[in-house]
């Protein structure tokens, strides 16, 4: 019963990835249109409606007041973090900011699941240290590494710190309170992020806006911290956090088929890798 349990931590945490990956293409996309606020003030939104139906309906959990506190934590944990990463995107390049947000985003779960008593064997270990490796080999692009600048850069490590927080709070969230944490979380974020534009930055509408693009971002966003948090409840932290911060891999496929952009050997061998990781993971 126990490796079943693992076994679907291991499936919802790579759908979670996909599912991060995706919303991350499509929000980096818009941000470098109209600016990273502007789209988390639409997409923060949508991203509540969209799955809010889920939790009341669909993954029904106890909203209790014990997650109550902890969820607008991460609510206003993850609106720091999501502002800093779609900067950093706009700002930056796609193939460098995934990877070190990624890493540092899984480091903090990884650290908090050890320190509270889970366990891995070895098989886990290898694979965790795969997929870091995968992470920054499918993200490897050409040139990049010298021309990136100290701000692009800064604002990923600090998104992915801030990342690595609300996860881990979605991580020790109850298992009997469905997906009610991520869904509370994302209603704080939008109010933060609203109060954001209007007091500090008045954005202005005039420009074309990417409302489908921005629309499905949130949403998708959204969906894939509802799994996550079901995943961490059926798994070890740990693991699922790892499998969870392989999302650079959907990003860079996104971009090959859509962008056009040509996928290297190297980041050829990292998709492999990543792979060979979640396999390792899901059965270490």
């Amino acid at each position: 019963m126990a490796d079943s349990s693992s076994a679907m931590a291991a499936l919802l945490a790579l759908l979670s990835s996909l599912t991060w990956g995706s919303a991350d293409f499509l929000g980096g996309l818009a941000s470098r249109r109209v600016g990273a606020l502007r789209v988390l003030t639409v997409s923060y939104p949508a991203g509540f409606i969209a799955i809010l139906p889920i939790a009341i309906w669909v993954l029904p959990g106890d909203p209790s007041m014990d997650i109550l506190g902890w969820a607008v934590a991460a609510g206003a944990v993850g609106a720091i973090g999501m502002v800093m990463f779609y900067g950093a995107l706009a700002r930056g390049t796609m193939g460098i900011i995934s990877p070190l947000t990624a890493v540092m985003s899984a480091g903090i779960p990884v650290i908090v699941g050890l320190a509270l008593g889970e366990t891995l064997g070895w098989l886990a270990i290898l694979g965790m240290l795969a997929a870091v490796v995968a992470v920054i080999l499918i993200s490897r692009e050409r040139g990049v590494h010298l021309r990136s600048s100290p701000l692009s850069l800064g604002l990923a490590l600090g998104s992915g710190v801030g990342f690595g927080f609300y996860l881990t709070v979605l991580g020790l969230a109850p298992i009997d309170s469905g997906i009610w944490t991520a869904t509370i979380a994302r209603a704080v974020s939008s109010v933060l992020v609203i109060a954001a534009a209007v007091l500090a930055l008045r954005p202005r509408w005039s420009s074309p806006f990417p409302w489908v693009i921005v629309l499905c971002a949130g949403s998708l966003d959204a969906l894939a911290n509802g799994i996550f948090q079901l995943a961490a409840q059926r798994g070890d932290l740990a693991i699922v956090a790892v499998i969870g911060s392989l999302y650079p891999a959907a990003t860079l496929f996104l971009a090959r088929v859509i962008l056009r952009e040509r996928m290297s050997g190297i980041q050829a061998g990292g998709v492999a890798l990543a792979l060979a990781a979640i396999i390792a993971l899901s059965i270490g």
